[in-house]
């Protein structure tokens, strides 16, 4: 039963704290779609996604109402496109074909981003795997709301370096393709190490194949809310601080659970999971930064910042988890720097690197993300960063991702500006020494003694 100081209490935690439900997001399966004459895989995508979530945007804004719990974005990921096309596709143009597809339903329905121009290359890559890679550029030049993911490794596999090599190649090209708008298309592309079949949160989310035929994720994000709790504990030893965490973590799960199941019975769709990932925007107050700064950091990027995000991240973890049976995506803390103003300021002070960025990543929910780099990098340099951070997925058997912006015609010292959600950026410097000759070697690196489990 939620009796009413707990009516109040979450009432005072949206309209005070930016508590939110960050996404109601549709998984569809469009392995039945599959068909060899691209003209009528392109009918049969549309049809399907389109007769699945007309009503998406709708019910999430009937709940919102009814509920007064603000529902920021509606989006939908389907079958990585890679599989979906192979049949029908036998050039990059026809792959991109597929992306306007997308972007076109999309649109209609009014979601905000649809997922799943993705393939999975972990362990090496089929033609079609190659091809939909080698049309990134270019899909995501022609469209306004597709997001692209690769899965580049996995704690099973090991590492594709031929795909991390091609990566990096294609990020640049990104980059150059839509140089007008600071290289936006970068923000909707991203590298994954054991990307996860049911995460909610773009530019990563993509329905996998050991998923239904339609479900619903919701993922909840609530920096602010956590960051006012740890307010009120200021000084407390660290067996308090986990504990406010915990029962913090455990209330806005329950919101999104209440949200999920809502949305589930509306649409007549599953429920997978509830993603409670700590996911920052501009929006002051809304930072996992400053939550580390309440922790006891002058900066984000301070000695003590890895430990106190492993803190932060188990912590959330354990309070979701007993909130909700079905807990799953990501769920944890975010650390991207654009998206959140308190990692921004801790950039322009000095505070934080890509280095110290990197050694974070090893404790957090996700992985480099929405960082700004001098336009002229290396392509190379690109995939050497993309290969330290798939290593630390590997090796610590969890998710790591890499979503990196080379800004065409800007360097160390500029600021980027991408708007919305996805905030602005100063560029950050990379290290200029070369790694030309590692990610040049070619084929797989092994996977580790500890992923044989069998």
């Amino acid at each position: 039963m939620i009796n009413l100081y707990e009516v109040a209490e979450t009432n005072r935690m949206i309209e005070e704290e930016n508590l939110d439900v960050r996404t109601i997001t549709m998984g569809i399966s469009l392995l039945d779609c599959i068909d060899a004459d691209l003209k009528r895989l392109n009918e049969k995508i549309y049809q399907k996604i389109y007769e699945s979530a007309k009503d998406l945007v709708k019910t999430g804004e009937e709940i919102s109402r009814e509920f007064g719990i603000p529902i920021v974005n509606k989006r939908i990921s389907v079958t990585p496109i890679a599989l979906v096309g192979g049949a029908a596709c036998r050039t990059a143009e026809d792959f991109a074909g597929l992306a306007r597809t997308l972007d076109k339903v999309a649109h209609d329905i009014g979601v905000n981003f649809i997922g799943g121009y993705s393939a999975l290359v972990s362990k090496g890559m089929t033609p079609a795997d190659e091809l939909l890679i080698r049309s990134i550029p270019l899909a995501l030049s022609a469209t306004e709301r597709v997001c692209s993911s690769v899965n580049l490794g996995s704690t099973r596999t090991g590492i594709n370096m031929d795909a991390v090599k091609l990566m990096g190649e294609i990020i640049k090209s990104t980059a150059e393709h839509t140089k007008e708008n600071d290289s936006l298309g970068c923000a909707k592309l991203v590298v994954f190490c054991n990307a996860p079949d049911d995460n909610p949160f773009m530019a990563g989310a993509f329905h996998g194949v050991t998923e239904a035929d339609k479900i619903i994720n919701v993922g909840v994000s609530g920096p602010g809310v956590v960051k006012t709790a740890l307010e009120q504990v200021r000084g407390e030893s660290f067996e308090t601080l986990c504990e406010t965490i915990k029962k913090t973590a455990f209330k806005v799960t329950r919101v999104g659970q209440l949200v999920a199941q809502e949305a589930s019975a509306r649409l007549r769709v599953p429920f997978g999971i509830v993603d409670l990932s700590l996911a920052p925007t501009p929006a002051i107050g809304d930072s996992v930064a400053d939550i580390l700064c309440e922790i006891g950091l002058e900066y984000a990027g301070a000695p003590g910042t890895t430990a106190a995000l492993a803190l932060l991240n188990d912590q959330v973890k354990k309070g979701g988890v007993m909130a909700s049976s079905y807990v799953g995506g990501l769920s944890g803390a975010f650390i991207p720097v654009s998206e959140d103003q308190g990692m921004i300021n801790a950039v322009q002070a000095g505070a934080l690197t890509l280095e110290k960025l990197e050694a974070m990543t090893c404790v957090c929910s996700v992985g480099l993300d929405m960082i700004a780099i001098p336009g002229d990098t290396k392509a190379s340099s690109i995939s050497g960063i993309i290969a330290d951070e798939m290593a630390i997925g590997m090796v610590n058997q969890k998710t790591t991702a890499v979503r990196i912006i080379p800004v065409i015609g800007k360097g160390v010292g500029e600021t980027v500006e991408f708007g919305g959600l996805l905030g602005y950026a100063p560029i950050m410097p990379v290290n200029s020494f070369s790694c030309e000759a590692f990610v040049n070697r070619g084929g797989r690196i092994p996977a580790p003694i500890h992923s044989f489990k069998n």
